[in-house]
């Protein structure tokens, strides 16, 4: 036995290689944590990131060691130590910038166009203190490989011994790391049916988390739906008015269409053939016929709503549908918020996700929906028109009369500043369709990014004295000057709705794309400084960041009692909805969301699979299940309660991707007969309006 031992120390001391690599993972690891964090703490994920790295240095140890050749062998091995550290730089900065971490899909779908929108942001980033800080930690390693090998490190001993002492190694630290997972409620899950690329990263630790995602990427993720026993489905019916309301569904036999399908399509057949489609109710077709304006506001939140400040998204958000328990989930950035907003899905392809949907049939869009019924529809943006593929994507929203952004129209109406006005893109656009009603318009703002500095935001020092006043630091103040501009666009374009007589006949819907990510101090722990200070508590968890205030406003609702949405919602609800407020043709199985007024079960769920009922909300990053003030589950209950929404949550993030990746809706309804158009749109008389927003007279 002591032999052995004195074997195996001998081999370490004469291949120190055997060490350098698992300890350089678990060095890269751990500094890129603290980097991020501005602090770690030794966990059961801490312990799990350590054996994945051993057994990652295992295999790196053994591509060293290929040629019997020194100079070979050092040359590979140094550039292994600087390639291992780029995933590390790169999410580093990616972190820093977005506050999400960037999958394969998200690399590759809009990295580019990001990296060239924020060149100046990321290369302040980059020779800021912080940034030249972890680099210089993550560059280390290589210096000193390249210093120290040629005397420590040769071929001696390199032979058929420490390779296979590596390799069993490798292999008894990854099956050990297999077994904590799979044995863990927590982590289990995560590892598999559940698996997401931002829980993987901060479970796991980053090399595992890019290892899964290739994984996912080249071999799909899970897709196969869990049985739910009827008796576990629940049919919660609201109460109801003496008229016996239909539900909202179409005549499509799921069951039947799933016995002629294979794969993955007819695993979707199968699954929704389960669904119970939901009832419709006293709001169904409440809109019908009404003009509609949606909005996705950049980095909006519920803290930018204030009667002073903000008087009009104040008067938005109470004198109409008040959503007081809505959540914005932050899946991919901008393109992963947005494409929440206008399918209603969760962007499961991280930001390839929209990108993916230019050659889709993309039936429920509210643009496909109401041009159908013979609505105007055009959709806007007031950054470039390209960014992230929106000369592919938005012109097969179903509008009518296409897209418009900076460089194919919208430089006529915005000045070329960063960021670009919102005041002016709606001031300038609301005179092309105004009088083409019913009008159906999608506007996507900008005035709201990041970074909110007076030097660095055109929108921050145009308002800023507007905010000097209050109390706080300069950054979040910056972010409310930038978000002023929304205000004053909203402002002129309830004036003008006002003016005209058709607020009456218009419905407002604006939902942010995420949280404000902008608001950090760049590194460490104090990255959520700026975001807390905003909210005015810490952010603890996703729920806590992503909550936020869906606004749905119509001049016909002013008058009325209040309407209080006080379940949990999300943007997963926007679409179903609207549908029924509008009251189209849908079949509420067919979305992972709900119309909120309907007797469907609330719940709110994110991509990495937390989510909140009427009961409690549910962490999967911790396991834990946390109950709403004043509920009480019984304990013979809890279990089956937690255990059928966690199946609920896995099936419908699933169908999410399932839907993504066949172009379900083309399946469906690619030979689907038309409907006749009941409200073709006219052109109506108004007085003409200049792009200032001043009204002319047209008897003048």
């Amino acid at each position: 036995m002591k032999r052995k031992l004195s074997s195996l120390i001998t081999q370490i001391q004469v291949n120190p290689l055997l060490l350098f690599f698992p300890v350089l993972l678990i060095y890269y690891e751990l500094a890129f944590e603290t980097a991020i964090h501005g602090t770690f703490t030794v966990t059961q994920r801490t312990v799990l990131m350590a054996l994945f790295s051993l057994a990652y240095g295992g295999i790196l140890y053994g591509l060293t060691t290929l040629t019997k050749n020194k100079t070979v062998n050092r040359i590979i091995g140094f550039l292994l130590t600087l390639a291992s550290a780029v995933p590390y730089l790169v999410e580093y900065f990616v972190y820093r910038q977005f506050k999400v971490y960037y999958d394969l899909n998200t690399m590759t779908g809009g990295a580019t166009d990001a990296l060239t929108e924020f060149a100046e942001e990321t290369k302040l980033m980059i020779f800021s203190p912080g940034g030249l800080t972890f680099i210089g930690f993550m560059l280390l390693p290589a210096i000193l490989f390249l210093g120290y090998t040629h005397k420590a490190i040769s071929t001696k001993g390199a032979g058929k011994t420490p390779r296979i002492l590596a390799a069993l190694s490798a292999v008894a630290a990854y099956a050990v790391a297999l077994a904590l997972i799979l044995t863990s409620p927590v982590f289990g899950p995560l590892y598999g049916a559940e698996y997401n690329f931002q829980s993987a990263v901060t479970e796991f630790g980053l090399m595992t988390g890019l290892r899964l995602d290739v994984k996912t990427t080249l071999m799909g993720g899970s897709d196969s739906f869990e049985v739910m026993n009827p008796e576990e489905e629940t049919d919660d019916a609201v109460e109801l008015t003496p008229t016996t309301y239909g539900f909202n569904e179409m005549d499509i036999d799921f069951a039947a269409l799933a016995e002629t399908a294979t794969g993955q399509v007819k695993d979707l057949h199968s699954y929704v053939a389960t669904l119970r489609p939901s009832r419709q109710n006293e709001y169904t077709g409440l809109f019908a016929g009404k003009n509609l304006i949606m909005i996705s506001a950049e980095a909006f939140t519920e803290e930018v709503i204030d009667p002073v400040l903000t008087p009009t998204l104040y008067r938005l958000a109470n004198k109409g549908i008040q959503f007081t328990d809505y959540y914005q989930p932050s899946s991919a950035g901008t393109t992963g918020g947005e494409y929440q907003n206008v399918f209603s899905f969760l962007p499961t392809a991280g930001g390839k996700s929209f990108k993916m949907t230019a050659d889709h049939l993309n039936y429920f869009t509210m643009g496909s929906q109401l041009d159908r019924l013979g609505y105007y529809g055009k959709a806007y943006h007031n950054n470039w028109f390209e960014y992230y593929d929106r000369h592919l994507t938005h012109v097969n929203l179903g509008y009518s009369d296409g897209y418009m952004g900076m460089w194919n129209g919208m430089e006529e109406f915005v000045s070329d500043r960063w960021p670009q006005s919102d005041l002016e893109m709606i001031a300038g656009t609301l005179p092309t369709y105004m009088d083409k009603q019913p009008f159906n318009i999608y506007y996507m703002s900008v005035s709201g990014h990041s970074a909110y500095t007076r030097t660095g935001n055109s929108m921050t020092k145009k308002n800023w004295d507007r905010v000097a006043h209050l109390e706080g630091s300069d950054v979040v103040k910056g972010y409310y000057a930038a978000n002023l501009e929304l205000e004053d666009a909203l402002t002129h374009l309830v004036n003008e709705l006002e003016t005209y007589g058709i607020a009456d006949d218009t419905v407002i819907c604006i939902s942010a794309d995420h949280f404000p990510y902008g608001l950090h101090d760049g590194n460490g722990a104090t990255n959520n400084q700026y975001l807390e200070e905003l909210y005015g508590q810490p952010v603890t968890d996703r729920l806590v960041r992503d909550h936020n205030r869906l606004i749905l406003w119509c001049g016909s609702l002013e008058d009325e009692e209040p309407i209080i949405v006080d379940t949990p919602t999300s943007s997963l609800d926007i679409i179903p909805t609207l549908s029924n407020l509008f009251g189209t043709e849908f079949d509420s199985r067919l979305f992972p969301g709900r119309d909120v007024f309907s007797n469907a079960e609330p719940l709110m769920f994110n991509l990495n699979y937390d989510w909140k009922t009427e009961k409690g909300s549910y962490n999967a990053s911790t396991g834990e299940f946390t109950p709403n003030e004043g509920v009480e589950i019984p304990a013979e209950y809890y279990e089956d309660y937690l255990k059928r929404i966690k199946s609920v949550v896995r099936n419908k993030v699933n169908y999410c991707r399932g839907v993504l990746e066949t172009d379900y809706f083309r399946v469906l309804f690619e030979n689907w007969p038309a409907p006749e158009p009941i409200y073709q749109y006219q052109i109506v008389s108004l007085p003409a309006i200049t792009a200032s927003g001043a009204a002319v007279d047209a008897a003048e």
